[in-house]
């Protein structure tokens, strides 16, 4: 149990903000500031935005899911801790008529003796030096800290987190901090706004600014170096998770601090599976392999989908439905335009894989294609793997995902030669001014390019 704990303490120092002290590429304090007065410039007059951060998860018995901050929250602080609470005004208010200031933050107080075990947390004199806060207060000053809601127009905030443990003892943890927002809020107020705050921060979010660009590529890129290692070193007999360990070692190697969602690696029967995630299945060479699997490098998600034949060589079947796949994501793709309807992608993926599975008479008619294409083709990417975006017009900055998919369990309505052949492909995509940039374009994807890869020797293959 010691050695967890210890093992637990490194992996909370590089969660927390103090890893401030190792990582020289994180976001600055200055972008945070800015997207504080982004959002405040969005604000009606005399209003204020209340974000709370995330709770933390127990896993099991005392032990705990590594933290992982509300985007929202990390997006307009840096603030990558637990038991925090930031409140934006829209206008300079006064408090305690010696401060004047449009933005405040309560955070967890410093413990030397818990530090030992759970590592360093920054305090409020480190999110004063570090994330460029003036005015700091230690979370279990709010419940007392004078602060009149009522006189606001709107009091903004977003959903509140139903998993927040509340510690009796503790008059700063998330729970208290919620609980004590309402009683000063009296909650059922009719200047206190749970809905249209999500809306706001979904417009600046899903255009990302240039320094976000820089750590999506760099996910991004971590991902496409995995995937690629991970075609040079499948082969029959491999199980799911093997294929898995290899793409999320690359992950950790090039200095992903998570997966950015849960590896998902389904071969044969499998690959019909959407979100498979069990990666238990020893891979026979006839099967085919989905692998969807992204890094999150500083907290935003790259996120891509190959599919992989286990034995090298993709059969006659396999290639028809592929080449189906990979035409309606080209289709896709060619309508990431500034301007075009965000359905434009799946509208222009799904026209494809009608037109093609009416050929081969896989579908006897063209709506029944959705038996086989059940699902969207893109979503936006940024902090959450599924990130926040209006679903509008697409907007150069917005970066989506495209991947349309085609799945024919085992008893479906068709020739059985089609039989357990799940097929998905998809790339991240940033929208510009002009045509799309594939940021996992570096990735092979065609047939020929996946089967050259595939013969090349991978270090992985010489471990016994």
């Amino acid at each position: 149990m010691i050695r967890s704990k210890i093992i637990f303490f490194f992996i909370l120092i590089s969660a927390c903000g103090f890893a401030q002290s190792y990582d020289n590429d994180l976001l600055s304090s200055q972008f945070h500031k800015g997207r504080r007065e982004a959002i405040r410039n969005g604000l009606p007059d005399s209003s204020c935005a209340v974000f709370f951060s995330n709770p933390e998860q127990q896993r099991a018995g005392d032990t705990k899911f590594l933290y992982h901050q509300d985007p929202d929250f990390y997006y307009l602080s840096g603030l990558n801790e637990p038991n925090s609470l930031l409140i934006i005004f829209k206008e300079p208010q006064t408090f305690y008529d010696t401060i004047t200031t449009n933005e405040l933050i309560f955070v967890q107080d410093r413990n030397p003796s818990q530090e030992s075990w759970t590592g360093k947390l920054l305090g409020k004199e480190g999110v004063k030096q570090q994330l460029g806060f003036k005015y700091v207060f230690l979370n279990n000053q709010f419940a007392d800290f004078k602060i009149d809601f009522e006189k606001f127009y709107k009091v903004y905030h977003l959903d509140y987190f139903d998993a927040a443990h509340d510690d009796l003892n503790d008059r700063g943890d998330l729970a208290s901090l919620i609980r004590h927002f309402k009683l000063k809020t009296d909650y059922k107020r009719k200047n206190v706004d749970g809905f249209n705050l999500s809306g706001l921060m979904a417009s600046l979010r899903e255009v990302k600014q240039p320094e976000e660009l820089v750590l999506m590529r760099k996910a991004i890129d971590i991902s496409c170096l995995a995937h690629a290692e991970l075609m040079r070193a499948l082969i029959p007999g491999m199980a799911e998770y093997q294929a898995q360990a290899i793409a999320e070692y690359i992950f950790k190697k090039e200095g992903s601090e998570y997966v950015a969602y849960p590896s998902i690696v389904g071969a044969g029967e499998n690959s019909c599976i959407l979100h498979y995630e069990t990666n238990r299945k020893k891979m026979d060479g006839g099967d085919l392999m989905v692998i969807d699997a992204g890094a999150e490098y500083h907290g935003y998600a790259a996120d891509i989908t190959r599919t992989l034949p286990v034995n090298g060589v993709f059969s006659p079947e396999e290639k028809a439905i592929y080449e189906i796949v990979l035409e309606a994501q080209e289709a896709g793709i060619k309508a990431c335009r500034a301007g075009a309807e965000f359905r434009a992608t799946h509208k222009a993926a799904v026209a494809v894989v009608q037109k093609r599975l009416l050929e081969l008479g896989i579908i006897k008619d063209p709506n029944d294609f959705m038996l086989y294409f059940f699902h969207g083709t893109s979503h936006y990417l940024g902090l959450n793997v599924h990130d926040a975006g209006n679903y509008g017009k697409l907007s150069p900055g917005n970066i989506i995902t495209v991947e349309p998919g085609i799945y024919i369990p085992a008893g479906s309505n068709c020739d059985p030669k089609w039989w357990n052949i799940g097929i998905r492909i998809e790339d991240d995509v940033l929208i510009t001014t002009g045509d799309p940039d594939v940021l996992s374009g570096k990735l092979p994807k065609k047939i020929a390019d996946i089967e050259a890869l595939m013969k090349e020797e991978s270090v992985f293959n010489k471990i016994k």
